[in-house]
C-alpha cells in the first residue's frame, strides 16, 4: 500500500499531478483545493488513495490527510464514486464540505455538479456521525456545541493508539477529547491510560 508519495512536481494540471521520485513518475489525480495548495512548488509531498480495478489501477492524491480521509468516507456512500468524491472535495473546501454535512443541509451538497437530492440526503445521512468521530472537522464538535479546544496532536496518537489495541474509533475519539478537555496538558501516554479505564 502507498501511503504518501513525496518528489519533484514533474507535471500539473487542475485535475492531474506527476510526481518524480526514484526515477519514476507517478501520475496521481487531485482535487481542485490540492492543486491550488501545491501549485508553484518544486517538490510536493500527497498522501496516495489506490484505486484498484479489474481495469484499471488509479491513483489519488491529497495535499492533506484530512481531504484523503474525506474523500475515503464519500466513496463509502451508495451512488458516490471516485470521480464523484473528487468533484466534491473541487467544489468545497473539507471544512466547508464538513459544516454542510454535520449541520444537514442538503441544498448545499446538492448545489455540487453530480449530486442529486437523494444523493446529498444519503451523504448527510451516513456521513454525519462519520466526521465528528474522525475528528475531520474538528471545528464542528458532536451536537454542535462549541467545545473548548483540544490538543489536535495529541488526540489523533492517542485516537491512533486507541484503534491499533482494537477500540472503536468513534467512542474512543469520544472519551480522549472530553479527557483532554479536562486536562489539555496530558502527555499521549496518560491520555490513552485514562481513556482504557473510560471506553466501554
Amino acid at each position: 500500500m502507498i501511503d504518501y508519495i513525496r518528489g519533484e512536481l514533474a507535471e500539473l494540471t487542475p485535475a492531474m499531478a506527476t510526481i518524480e521520485t526514484g526515477g519514476v513518475g507517478y501520475g496521481l489525480n487531485i482535487s481542485l483545493n490540492t492543486y491550488t495548495s501545491i501549485q508553484g512548488k518544486k517538490e510536493a509531498k500527497l498522501w496516495v488513495y489506490e484505486a484498484i480495478r479489474e481495469d484499471a489501477y488509479v491513483l489519488y492524491g491529497f495535499a492533506s490527510k484530512k481531504e484523503r480521509e474525506m474523500f475515503e468516507l464519500l466513496i463509502t456512500v451508495s451512488g458516490v464514486g471516485t470521480n464523484t468524491a473528487r468533484m466534491m472535495l473541487s467544489s468545497m473546501s473539507v471544512s466547508e464540505l464538513c459544516s454542510a454535512i454535520s449541520t444537514g443541509n442538503a441544498k448545499l451538497v446538492q448545489s455540487i455538479k453530480g449530486i442529486g437530492k437523494m444523493t446529498a440526503q444519503r451523504i448527510i445521512v451516513d456521513l454525519r456521525d462519520k466526521i465528528v468521530a474522525l475528528g475531520i472537522a474538528d471545528e464542528i464538535p458532536a451536537g454542535g456545541t462549541i467545545a473548548a479546544p483540544v490538543n489536535n496532536a495529541v488526540r489523533d496518537e492517542a485516537v491512533a493508539a486507541l484503534t491499533m489495541l482494537g477500540f472503536s474509533p468513534a467512542p474512543t475519539q469520544k472519551v480522549v477529547v472530553a479527557i483532554l478537555q479536562e486536562q489539555p496538558t496530558l502527555p499521549v501516554e496518560q491520555v490513552v491510560k485514562l481513556a482504557l479505564k473510560q471506553i466501554k
